[in-house]
């Protein structure tokens, strides 16, 4: 059973929305907190946000933390892959 649960990993292995304002449109925009981009549903342009550094940026268990397949979607997002 694992016990213990980074806390810098919460919001990515159960991601929360955020809403943020169209640069286009000034409508808002859900977005969740694993994701760097989103459409918006009023003008359906592509809305890019700067993804937040985390500790799965350097720690050497993030891969058992989050898995590969989401510290690769990550990496990705944030441009580091």
């Amino acid at each position: 059973m694992d016990l213990f649960k980074c806390p810098g990993s919460q919001t990515l292995k159960q991601p929360v929305p955020d809403y943020i304002e169209c640069p286009f449109c000034k409508g808002e925009v859900e977005i969740w907190s694993d994701e760097a981009r989103a459409t918006c549903p009023s003008c359906k342009n592509v809305v890019p946000r700067e993804m937040k550094s985390g500790c799965w940026e350097w720690c050497d268990f993030a891969d058992k933390c989050l898995g590969s397949e989401l510290l690769s979607k990550m990496k990705t997002e944030k441009g580091v892959a």
